[in-house]
């Protein structure tokens, strides 16, 4: 008998879904309350978001319809039907953001940002223009020529392209030539003084007499192509070198199949024909090839990630106040004093407004140079290259401490650089793991054992960020810091299992994929479905970046129904539909997207007034609990649990960049009304909001109205 609750009704389609978060990405542009050059920054990240999903979630499913797969995904629709929908989806999105860039463009030269057209130029302009093209572009450039002597070149991924039409003056024939724009030089051409840029097209597309002399520039158009970029190991035979097989994946990538078409408005219908023939791949059955539906008309500024060089200007009247990140006080003494610290109580770190480099980072190098530790234990998913915590570990080896890192290479999109640091530390002396050809290693876990008295003390940090210094001003995470005998033999037994051979699925404390995490989470999601129907306190708040796994949702179902009130905070995919009479009308959805990327995984159980609270790496997806190794550890530790209360709070009554997901699948912006402005991410950096990472309040701390009502485990921590 088929389960009620997986009617695909009850279930949105999570790439649209995604889609949806990036309309809330693009909003943030689009909001006069932004600053300006953030406003570019918004556009920016929208563009490369997009990207990304056709490199990765269109290629597949085109690669499905290549295979003729016909199964529906839970929300019910096909390959077929998802890729239609996803057309017309982002041929909004890319037209919304079109009209936001020429609306931006006049704002930004008001306040002295101009981005100007060649004819704008004065003579003296065209002067340094002229001599920036002869020293730095035209030495650089490599007209490709069409013919049948020149076969249709190789198009790189997400590269900026010239198509040139060319007349030959004697013979009176056309031709056709490609010139690469190349990503080796800046976007934006710098004229005299202030900031007033040309694009570089335009400074090449002036100067195509230089390259092809005695020939007649008949026309010439951008294009821009994006190729399938995902690397699935699955067709992949039991490789016997892991390093060597994602090396030759990564090379393989550049030749996939290309799936997107961008090319700029006004582009004459023969030469569009003609670049979509050469670029459609003749492997391919004729429907899973390129087609009208792929090919993306844009206005006169194609490639709008390339706007970050803009948005990063050193102007602060046009960009977001400074961020100030605080060192938490245990973290103020000497290097051994951390661990004195974390063994006298567990710690609690929120970046980044808590200083990632003073307190990760000087964790792993104090435990580097402390003569007293025996071995160091870390995964690195992604990190941002030669970092101190890199210089860390291989300082550690050369001391003779026993290091072992775990390096993800099957990161997406970092795998060139990982493959890099892995044999960076390796020849260092650092013993490197290479990770599961089968599993991705996304958990963020250090340990370190240090020799104290007559034994050893194991010390872990669990976060849900990434080891990368770079992201960790950008992305929102929590960590925690513990000397907890259980949660370290938990953590030595989870790297035995990544280093060595072993099966195991139960741990003392933590929740592991893909072991026990599904199971576990479900689990406590019925406690809370049977507290209340026995009428004890029950309330879930979780907050991660993406909901899909069905199992999980038909659980939060079942709570609802049960009276449960759920409050989801899920900053991108959410295929759970709330608000359904007599099926989710308890689940709540909120997503927050602002200055920082919301990247922190939490979740909150009221259990009958015994609060419990978790933290980790995984979000609520089937990647997450079948196909990566992931963990989530539950904070013990009381005294923490306010801080981690008035930080859930402070979201769920964000005013300002919070949206509600409506039971149609569409979102709301919320608006403060008459109502105070709360926007998190401003109050996580007020130093007179954050309690400390043992929970203290600290001076002159106003804490959230409603944390009263939450610190009982009752009440919701909602109100409208």
């Amino acid at each position: 008998m088929t389960d009620p609750l997986s009617a695909s009704h009850l279930y949105i389609n999570r790439e649209l879904s995604w889609l949806e978060f990036n309309f809330r990405v693009l909003h943030e542009a689009l909001d006069e309350r932004t600053p300006l050059l953030e406003r570019l920054k918004f556009l920016s990240i929208t563009s490369t978001n997009l990207d990304e999903f056709f490199m990765v979630r269109v290629a597949g499913l085109r690669r499905q319809m290549a295979a003729n797969v016909t199964a529906t995904s839970t929300d019910g629709l096909t390959p077929q039907e998802q890729l239609d929908a996803i057309t017309s989806r982002v041929h909004d999105l890319v037209a919304l953001t079109q009209a936001e860039v020429e609306h931006l463009m006049p704002r930004l030269a008001a306040r002295g940002v101009v981005l100007m057209s060649l004819k704008e130029l004065s003579p003296v302009e065209w002067g340094t223009v002229d001599a920036f093209f002869e020293s730095r572009v035209f030495p650089v450039l490599t007209p490709l020529a069409v013919d049948p002597g020149h076969p249709f070149p190789y198009i790189s991924n997400l590269s900026l392209s010239l198509a040139v039409v060319l007349r030959d003056p004697v013979l009176g024939t056309d031709h056709f030539a490609r010139v690469k724009v190349p990503k080796s030089l800046p976007r934006w051409v710098p004229v005299n003084g202030g900031h007033r840029f040309v694009a570089l097209e335009e400074v090449i597309g002036a100067n195509l007499g230089a390259l092809f002399p005695g020939m007649e520039i008949v026309q010439w158009y951008m294009f821009r192509i994006t190729r399938n970029s995902d690397i699935d190991l699955a067709d992949v035979e039991e490789p016997e070198d892991l390093l060597d097989t994602m090396e030759e994946q990564v090379f393989r990538r550049r030749f996939g199949e290309v799936v997107r078409l961008e090319v700029q408005d006004g582009m004459t219908e023969p030469l569009l024909a003609m670049l979509r023939e050469e670029l459609s791949d003749t492997s391919l059955p004729p429907f899973a090839t390129l087609s009208d539906r792929d090919i993306y008309r844009l206005g006169p500024l194609p490639e709008l990630g390339d706007l970050m060089e803009l948005a990063l200007l050193d102007i602060p009247e046009l960009r977001d106040p400074p961020l100030s990140s605080v060192t938490p006080l245990p973290f103020r003494g000497s290097e051994s004093a951390i661990f004195d610290a974390i063994r006298e109580r567990d710690l609690l770190v929120h970046h980044p407004f808590d200083s990632f480099i003073a307190t990760t980072e000087q964790f792993l190098e104090a435990a580097a140079a402390d003569p007293n530790v025996l071995a160091i234990k870390l995964t690195l998913y992604r990190t941002s290259g030669d970092t101190a915590i890199v210089r860390a570990m291989i300082d550690a080896a050369q001391r003779g401490k026993q290091v072992v890192v775990l390096v993800e290479l099957k990161a997406r999109f970092d795998e060139a650089n990982n493959i890099s640091w892995a044999r960076a530390l390796e020849s260092a002396g650092v013993h490197v793991v290479y990770g599961l050809a089968s599993l991705k290693t996304h958990t963020k876990t250090a340990l370190v054992v240090r020799r104290e008295g007559d034994g050893f003390r194991r010390y872990v940090h669990i976060g849900t960020g990434n080891y990368n210094t770079r992201t960790a001003r950008l992305y929102t995470d929590v960590g925690l810091f513990s000397a907890s005998p259980s949660l370290g033999a938990d953590v030595g037994d989870l790297f035995n299992y990544l280093t060595g051979f072993s099966r195991q699925r139960l741990y003392r404390k933590l929740l592991v994929a893909p072991g026990n995490m599904r199971e576990r989470f479900i689990d406590l999601i019925a406690r809370e479905a049977q507290n209340a129907r026995e009428g004890k306190p029950a309330r879930i708040i979780a907050k991660m970046n993406a909901l899909v796994d069905p199992e999980t949702i038909r659980a939060l179902y079942r709570a609802s129904e049960a009276g449960v009130q759920i409050d989801l905070i899920v900053r991108s995919i959410c295929s759970l539909r709330p608000g359904v009479p007599g099926m989710s009308d308890h689940i709540r959805v909120i997503s927050v997207v602002g200055r920082f990327l919301e990247h922190s995984r939490i979740w909150f159980f009221a259990n009958a007034g015994a609060d419990e609270f978790y933290l980790g790496s995984a979000d609520w997806m089937q990647r997450n609990f079948d196909r990566r190794v992931e963990v989530v550890t539950p904070v013990e530790d009381k005294a923490l649990h306010p801080r981690l209360y008035s930080l859930l709070d402070m979201y769920l009554e964000d005013n300002r960049q919070a949206s509600e997901l409506l039971s149609d699948g569409t979102y709301v912006q919320r608006s403060p009304g008459e109502r105070n402005e709360r926007a998190s991410h401003v109050a996580f950096m007020a130093d007179s909001w954050a309690l400390g990472p043992r929970g203290e309040q600290r001076p002159a701390s106003v804490m959230p109205g409603s944390l009263p009502q939450a610190a009982e485990g009752k009440k919701a921590l909602y109100t409208d």
